[in-house]
């Protein structure tokens, strides 16, 4: 399966909106040295937001993408709140306010230790491919 990756016109669609949200500058600093890749950037910015003796789990950096998204599947898929937020601003990609406010409703969200410039990415990777898609996607295989 390919890595996830941002392509650096959402990238730069992305900074155009957020530049005045401090944490997204962090996020894309680290998408942009990163190339787009989702799961590497956010190794690197767990890694350096959350001690060792502060995580949750103990994951390599590649595996940490899936754990989030487990996570996160199990808290959004089923919040209308969220989906009405995701929906609200697929139907209006220019508005700064809407994406910003889809970030923090995350960061509110989740029970998940992250940080906003995390919650960044995952919402740019959540918009890119649709919510509905995400926990499509996401969902655990049934034997």
């Amino acid at each position: 399966m390919d890595e996830p990756k941002l392509t650096p016109a959402e990238m730069q669609h992305a900074q155009q909106l957020l530049h005045d949200y401090a944490p997204a500058g962090e996020a894309m600093a680290v998408l942009e040295h990163h190339h787009g890749n989702i799961s590497t950037s956010i190794g690197e910015l767990w890694e350096c937001a959350v001690p060792p003796e502060q995580r949750p789990f103990d994951v390599p950096r590649e595996s940490l993408w899936s754990v989030i998204r487990r996570v996160l599947r199990d808290e959004i898929c089923g919040d209308e709140g969220f989906l009405a937020k995701v929906t609200a601003y697929t139907r209006k990609p220019e508005d700064a306010a809407l994406l910003t406010g889809i970030i923090i409703y995350l960061l509110e969200l989740t029970a998940l230790p992250i940080s906003p410039a995390i919650a960044t990415i995952v919402v740019l990777y959540i918009v890119k491919v649709g919510l509905r898609i995400f926990c499509e996607y996401t969902e655990p295989d049934v034997p």
